[in-house]
């Protein structure tokens, strides 16, 4: 079955931080994006492993995602 799964990486000082939305314990980091997403990908493969291992469910991907604007300009 697939399953989709929300990457969201951030640029760090030693490269950048990749972390799934839905599974906040998948977490890594790697020198460049393609780096960390390999990591990334490895890492999401083992947390689902190890919930198959335990019995734990995936959570289920009825998650909203949303980017909200705000002009910090109308902040004081």
């Amino acid at each position: 079955m697939l399953r989709n799964f929300t990457a969201k990486y951030t640029k760090i000082s030693s490269g950048y931080m990749g972390q799934i939305l839905e599974l906040p314990e998948v977490i890594t980091e790697g020198k460049s994006i393609e780096e960390c997403q390999v990591f990334l990908k490895g890492a999401l493969l083992e947390i689902t492993l190890a919930y198959k291992q335990l019995g734990k469910e995936l959570p289920n991907n009825n998650c909203l995602f949303e980017q909200i604007s705000l002009d910090s300009e109308n902040v004081s």
